[in-house]
């Protein structure tokens, strides 16, 4: 099941469950987790909470929601920073691996994380990203439970500097504002115009290695058959694929079952990464839900710069569409 990275109000969340920053205690606290006791109802959810008794740190612990539009809560203790030599990853990496087994445990389908330990318990915020990111996306490889996690703004901090450098930089280069073009220039200028624009397109077009009597019996396929034939080639099972692309099993479903659904096209960016398909076959498989890419949109010339540089890891790519506040793959 998909994960996603969401900027909102945690308290908001319409989910089956969402989790708390808990001190060990389960006493209402600052931040994060006085806000979750105040939407929730700080009397009813306090009581709750001391019928528990307490939290060791990284464990996990459920309870109602109450005035919550999530059923239920989770309140997991994170790690206190002390340099990162007292385990602290570890720990933290419990805290997610216990909240999303617990919730599953119980048979719910989705959860809202915050950053666990990125408040006043200090966990460098880079860092307490990347720990979310690894743990729950490899806990979902094997699970079937939506997961978001809820951050403030869509700073680079989960980005290593290098691929966010390298990204801001290409974009620099060669994105086109399609505002900037002058419409009162005739058909013929314009159109000359595009034409030397697409020859100086950086991406090189990567050779493809099928031959023509492939391409020609290719041209009647479906999106739907494309994509069910690429997965056939890559040896790849179909939950392989939509977990890895950061699909729901239903939409997945739904493409692999109507023959002429068209997705939208971040879900097939997604499909074509998870695929760890080329440039060329990635613009085909576009081409075959009516969609292409643009050297006038930032989100497709970052798909198609990260797809030269073959990062084919979904979850890297979200945050590095998250951190140039675009719309993110799969979900």
């Amino acid at each position: 099941m998909p994960l996603e990275i969401v900027r909102n109000d945690l308290t908001k969340m319409d989910v089956d469950v969402i989790v708390n920053a808990a001190n060990s205690a389960l006493q209402m606290g600052g931040g994060v987790c006085g806000a979750i006791f105040n939407a929730a109802g700080a009397t009813e959810l306090q009581a709750a909470c001391d019928e528990i008794g307490g939290c060791p740190t990284g464990e996990a612990v459920m309870t109602d929601g109450f005035q919550l539009p999530a059923k239920k809560v989770i309140h997991t203790v994170g790690p206190i920073w002390k340099g990162g030599t007292a385990n602290e990853e570890a720990l933290l990496r419990n805290c997610y691996k216990n909240s999303l087994a617990l919730a599953v445990s119980e048979g719910y389908e989705s959860i809202a994380f915050p950053l666990i330990s990125s408040g006043i318990y200090g966990y460098p915020r880079e860092q307490a990203f990347q720990v979310a990111m690894s743990t729950i996306s490899e806990f979902i490889l094997e699970h079937d439970i939506y997961v978001y996690l809820v951050v403030f703004d869509q700073k680079a901090f989960g980005v290593s500097k290098k691929l966010f450098i390298s990204v801001a930089e290409y974009i620099d280069e060669h994105y086109v504002d399609e505002h900037e073009i002058t419409y009162s220039r005739n058909r013929r200028q314009l159109d000359e115009e595009i034409l030397r624009e697409v020859e100086s397109y950086p991406i090189e077009m990567p050779v493809s290695k099928r031959n023509i009597e492939d391409v020609l019996a290719q041209m009647d396929e479906s999106f739907s058959e494309s994509l069910l034939r690429l997965i056939d080639e890559k040896g790849m099972t179909d939950a392989a694929t939509y977990r890895k692309a950061n699909i729901d099993r239903r939409l997945f479903s739904k493409i692999r079952n109507a023959v002429d659904y068209t997705p939208l096209k971040k879900t097939v960016i997604a499909f074509a990464i998870a695929l760890e398909l080329n440039l060329d076959e990635t613009i085909d498989l576009l081409a075959k839900a009516g969609y292409t890419l643009s050297q006038s949109h930032k989100f497709d010339l970052i798909i198609g710069y990260l797809i030269e540089e073959e990062v084919f890891n979904i979850h890297e790519i979200n945050e590095v569409l998250f951190s140039f506040d675009q719309v993110l793959l799969g979900a």
